[in-house]
């Protein structure tokens, strides 16, 4: 995979156009109507509320461009069974201790660690990724911790 290429899944990439499509629209709106307000309130110079509106709409810009360039660098996946663990692929682990724990591998834009969503990027995820259930994998841990793991289950959502 290239360096500056984005894995996506199918609903990610919806939900980054919908994000686009709303930050076009509303946002800019709703700021440019900020910025027509503020610049009526006179001297420019001093105008907190054109400078602060200003502000907004040079981040909200940043915002468009990040997605945009996120979307034109995107490869798109479709969810499937592989029979190895890959994007979209629902992980059942058990650490030294017997404890299990489960983990969906996803793309970066859809991480959710509190809830168990790990992006493929992530040291466990990459860790995990093309292995198959019965397996034993190593993670090191940004702390510098290795945790060893057994694969017990891969299903697919």
């Amino acid at each position: 995979m290239p360096k500056d290429e984005v894995i996506l899944t199918v609903e990610s990439k919806k939900k980054l156009e919908e994000e686009l499509h709303r930050l076009r629209t509303v946002e800019r709106a709703r700021i440019a109507e900020a910025i027509r307000k503020a610049r009526s309130y006179g001297d420019l110079s001093e105008n907190f509320e054109y400078q602060a509106a200003r502000r907004e709409q040079a981040i909200l810009n940043g915002k468009i461009a990040e997605i945009e360039a996120m979307l034109e660098r995107a490869k798109v996946i479709e969810v499937e069974e592989k029979g190895w663990i890959d994007v979209g692929s629902k992980v059942t682990l058990v650490d030294a201790s017997g404890k299990q724990i489960e983990y969906v591998i996803v793309d970066a834009n859809s991480a959710d660690p509190l809830n168990r969503r790990i992006s493929y990027d992530s040291p466990i995820g990459q860790a995990l990724l093309k292995r198959k259930a019965g397996e034993q994998v190593e993670v090191r841990l940004p702390n510098g911790r290795t945790v060893v793991y057994m694969i017990e289950d891969v299903s697919y959502s």
